[in-house]
């Protein structure tokens, strides 16, 4: 099966994860990888595969994925987005060569489902899914802006709604995910301290954006005493991890302490402006 849609996936020191997710991408011919000089086996693998290999050092999620766009000229009209820990299903491959091929022009971008697994298995409830992400989007269409750890989008067009799920499979362990928890809430507790300064925008809460309803609700959690507590018991009982079993409870207190991690850093940023520390 090929169809007319690029691909561009992002790395950094990915061995373990990549083979996954480029045999799901085997009905795509034109892969690019962009990666942040890894010091793995990562280049190794693009070029034996066959992928067009770039490097380019990471300032920012979406900093990262606009070089991406502007310099690597994709193929394709239609571009699909990637993180090396994903893999894309065949329903889901088979769907996007079909509005590769029947969108109408007013469609800038399309959301996806992103479906979670840790330890083996699909983390349902305590993942908080379905979770939407912006990752087919048209070419020329679309720009990217730095949002704590992570990015938001500016889409020219509509954006719509694919059916079936993108595969997010954790392979590199605990130890990986907390070093990398522990990046995220640095640039999450700046990203939060300087939006303080922006309104809010409450109407986000009834919207049919469920990226920027959920992240309205953040803001609005974001500073409540117990932050962590809350989270636990949003993602725990609300959210029905506990159906998770053991493996859910395990996650809902990793991401209750990521939270924590964000307070705890959150409060050293304002103490050192306090004190005017370095």
């Amino acid at each position: 099966m090929s169809t007319s849609v690029s691909t561009i996936i992002f790395t950094l020191n990915e061995e373990i994860h990549l083979p996954g997710c480029l045999d799901s991408l085997k009905w795509c011919d034109d892969i690019i990888v962009v990666d942040s000089y890894s010091t793995d086996r990562t280049e190794a693998i693009c070029r034996s595969a066959g992928t067009r290999f770039f490097q380019h050092e990471f300032e920012g999620f979406g900093t990262q994925r606009n070089w991406a766009l502007d310099h690597t000229k994709p193929k394709y009209d239609w571009i699909l987005i990637l993180d090396a820990d994903e893999r894309v299903p065949v329903e889901l491959a088979m769907e996007i060569r079909e509005v590769a091929q029947s969108s109408p022009e007013r469609v800038g971008a399309y959301r996806l489902k992103r479906r979670f697994y840790m330890w083996g298995r699909w983390l349902r409830y305590s993942s908080l899914y379905p979770t939407w992400v912006v990752r087919l989007i048209r070419k020329d269409r679309v720009r990217y802006i730095n949002r704590g750890h992570g990015e938001t989008q500016e889409v020219e067009g509509e954006i719509w709604y694919l059916q079936h799920d993108l595969i997010d499979e954790n392979l590199k362990g605990i130890d990986a995910w907390f070093e990398r928890q522990n990046r995220y809430s640095r640039k999450e507790a700046e990203y939060e301290l300087a939006q303080a300064y922006t309104p809010l925008k409450l109407l986000h809460l009834i919207g049919r954006d469920p990226l920027a309803r959920r992240a309205t609700l953040k803001r609005l959690i974001q500073d409540l005493p117990g932050r962590p507590l809350w989270y636990f018991l949003y993602s725990y009982i609300w959210c029905l991890g506990l159906l998770d079993g053991r493996d859910g409870l395990m996650f809902c207190f990793m991401k209750a302490t990521y939270q924590y991690m964000i307070t705890i850093k959150k409060y050293d940023l304002r103490r050192r402006a306090t004190e005017r520390l370095p």
